[in-house]
């Protein structure tokens, strides 16, 4: 009875993970077609070439835009990382008042959709000068609610005595933030990491709206523009596609540990 169970289980997850991966696959497969094959019955070409790929880097400037991505993933996830823990570790281990409203308050933004706050967000970046820049585009999130949330969740586990003992070792308050707090957190570090930089990397309605320039251009608007009113580059449209997932699946791979670690170690602290 175990054992069928087992293999039942097994079966059930093989399929489950056939489902996930076929889009993948297909990705893939339509990356090595021909731009006369692309619209085909068949899965796979019968002729697959690398044609798309070749294309990808010598008529579109591909690099610039990974660049331009991995500047704005890495630049976002490092201010946000710094800020949301810090907010973290006040909301975690400060006594003040108003502190149970604040938090409330804070997580009730949650329940409102980005795209209301779109038009007063462009308004005030707009007033500050800043479309068109970096600066623009990383500002609005500089600190992630979500991210205050995890980070509080995890520092409410870290032994308020260990904080007063430093303290009385004369170490400051952001000497124990840094030096022993978030060492502490490491786990929710690796995973908080993984959440926003996928929400960089992939972020593409606010890029759209606050970048202009060709140049600046991030990954996910620079594909898009492989496919308009002009051109229908499908073909290179799914080489960088495939392309685009790669860091992400990567970046997973590295920091999944951290990442289960993490959560859990969130999801039962009250």
């Amino acid at each position: 009875m175990i054992r069928a169970l087992r293999w039942a289980t097994m079966a059930m997850l093989i399929v489950i993970a056939a489902i996930t991966f076929t889009p993948l696959v297909w990705l893939l497969a339509a990356s090595l077609k021909a731009p006369e094959d692309l619209f085909s019955y068949t899965f796979f070409s019968p002729n697959p070439s690398l044609k798309n790929f070749y294309d990808l880097f010598t008529q579109v400037d591909f690099l610039r835009f990974v660049a331009n991505s991995v500047f704005v993933a890495c630049a976002g996830v490092v201010i946000q990382l710094f800020f949301s823990s810090l907010a973290g570790y006040a909301l975690a281990k400060y006594e003040f008042k108003g502190k149970q409203a604040i938090t409330i308050l804070m997580l009730a933004t949650l329940l409102i959709p980005g795209q209301v706050t779109l038009a007063p967000t462009y308004e005030l970046i707009y007033r500050m000068g800043l479309v068109d820049t970096y600066a623009g585009l990383l500002v609005p999130g500089a600190v992630s609610v979500f991210g205050i949330f995890l980070f509080r969740q995890a520092m409410l586990s870290v032994p308020t005595e260990l904080i007063h003992a430093a303290r009385i070792d004369g170490c400051s308050e952001f000497q124990i933030y840094w030096q022993i707090v978030v060492p502490t957190v490491r786990p929710m570090i690796g995973a908080f990491v993984l959440i926003a930089f996928m929400g960089q990397w992939n972020s593409f309605l606010w890029p759209q709206i606050i970048l202009h320039s060709a140049e600046r251009f991030t990954l996910p608007i620079a594909l898009t523009q492989m496919v308009g009113i002009y051109q229908q580059q499908y073909g290179m449209l799914m080489a960088g596609t495939l392309l685009s997932i790669l860091p992400v699946m990567a970046l997973f791979l590295f920091l999944q540990r951290e990442f289960v670690a993490g959560l859990t170690a969130g999801a039962v602290k009250g």
